[in-house]
């Protein structure tokens, strides 16, 4: 009897048995990929998602048989380089999640076919480098070399030879890096009386990231001034490296290890001592949430962070539940069209971004509920800029259609994937949390 699709309990992920011999044999990784794409093609829910599952289809179409059995082995290596870890197959499409006795976790299988293309020696050197985002963010932050990298950044001809060279698309518009990190800059509070709340503690310790640290220190030093302007108590992380998030999508799970390892410690610190770790990126929070407690199950660390990390507006709405969040607002923001990345909506917290700018009187807020293709690294790839935008173009028109005052994502990332996209539009490239500080009148 074939097991019925869909179940009434909610998707149920299994720890990563990374560290068993077993998980890097390549011919038991092809008999399950064999096993889930042939689930896959009876299905193919999830076609319009991203280009893997297209991919796939096409394969088996284009095949001698028009069956899974029809296509060469070596040709599912396209549709796991074609899979970015965004959870959104297992999250809300798949009918064969775990607890079905099908078992399909798509996701995580790229994550172990990954792995084993990892442990062969078959990733490239442009993709080691782009996912060294801590290395590659503190020599081009260097003062002088800082002046130098911008200046490529922008520059046509030292684009053409990434592409070219490195495989770095000459299209995409990449960020800049600032001599001004957010570490060394941050003007953190820690002398208000700490309120702890029913549901939030009532102080706060900033994980960075990289992102804000090299690239974007304002969406930092905003979230900063929101938490003094609340009379949060303060602090940043001891030390701090890489949440292991790039790491993880190229498959170099020892490097996660040794990231993690870097950070736990410094982190369960803090959390035994009833802080509420904040970080502003949605893929660093997830990876603290959800990917590390199932690569790292025995790990006492790693599950007592988890439970203390939170998505800054996750937890400026749990504040605001407990009556301890000024919502004295001062300044309306008009039209906002507001992108939910993946890697939030996967944390399973609701639309709290979306909530919180709802409050703001003179304010309407549109959701575009949608991947925008970007994808950390994925998107900047020569081979993969074009299918990025495809699969962008989707939100692109959604995000204009209501002629906002300000396209804004939790994912800075992808806000600067979608603003390249709308090419032309009035409304200001802004994070939620620049659009919260202006709208408490902060400077």
């Amino acid at each position: 009897m074939t097991p019925d699709e869909g179940s009434l309990e909610p998707p149920k992920r299994h720890p990563i048995d990374w560290k068993n011999p077993d998980f890097y044999n390549e011919a038991e990784l092809f008999s399950e990929l064999d096993r889930v794409f042939d689930i896959c093609h009876g299905c193919r829910r999830c076609v319009n998602l991203c280009t893997a599952f297209p991919s796939l289809f096409d394969l088996i179409d284009e095949g001698t048989s028009g069956e899974l059995d029809g296509v060469k082995k070596e040709k599912f290596w396209e549709v796991v380089d074609r899979c970015y870890l965004c959870d959104m197959c297992f999250m809300t499409k798949c009918p064969y999640v775990p607890p079905h006795p099908w078992n399909v976790d798509f996701p995580h299988l790229m994550l172990r076919a990954k792995a084993v293309k990892y442990k062969k020696g078959k990733t490239n050197f442009r993709d080691k480098l782009l996912s060294s985002t801590d290395i590659m963010g503190k020599l081009a932050s260097i003062p002088v070399v800082v002046q130098v990298v911008n200046a490529a950044i922008n520059a046509p001809t030292p684009r053409k030879l990434m592409d070219n060279m490195l495989g770095i698309s000459a299209k995409r518009q990449l960020p800049k890096y600032t001599a001004k990190k957010f570490r060394s800059n941050a003007k953190t509070n820690e002398s208000f009386i700490v309120k702890n709340g029913d549901s939030t503690p009532g102080k706060v310790a900033i994980y960075s990231t990289c992102y804000v640290n090299y690239h974007e220190p304002g969406i930092g030093h905003d979230l900063l001034k929101i938490l003094k302007y609340n009379e949060i108590p303060t602090r940043l992380i001891e030390k701090e490296a890489c949440c292991g998030m790039p790491k993880l999508e190229l498959g170099d799970l020892e490097a996660v290890e040794k990231l993690k390892d870097a950070n736990i410690l410094h982190l369960a610190k803090l959390a035994k001592e009833g802080y509420a770790i904040l970080a502003s990126v949605p893929s660093c929070t997830l990876m603290y949430k959800k990917e590390l407690p199932l690569i790292f199950p025995d790990d006492k660390n790693v599950r007592l962070v988890a439970k203390a990390m939170f998505d800054p507006f996750e937890y400026l709405m749990l504040r605001n539940r407990d009556r301890l969040l000024k919502i004295d607002f001062k300044q309306p923001l008009g039209n906002v069209s507001y992108h939910i990345p993946c890697h939030l909506r996967v944390q399973n917290i609701g639309q709290k971004t979306k909530d919180m700018l709802q409050m703001i009187p003179g304010t309407t807020v549109s959701v575009v509920e949608r991947c925008s293709g970007h994808d950390g690294t994925w998107g900047v790839k020569s081979e993969y800029f074009d299918e990025s935008m495809k699969i962008g173009k989707p939100v692109f028109k959604q995000m204009a259609a209501s002629n906002p005052d300000f396209i804004s994502s939790d994912c800075a990332i992808a806000g600067r994937h979608i603003y390249q996209g709308m090419e032309k539009s009035k409304g200001q490239k802004q994070h939620p949390l620049t659009l919260l500080r202006i709208a408490y009148g902060l400077d």
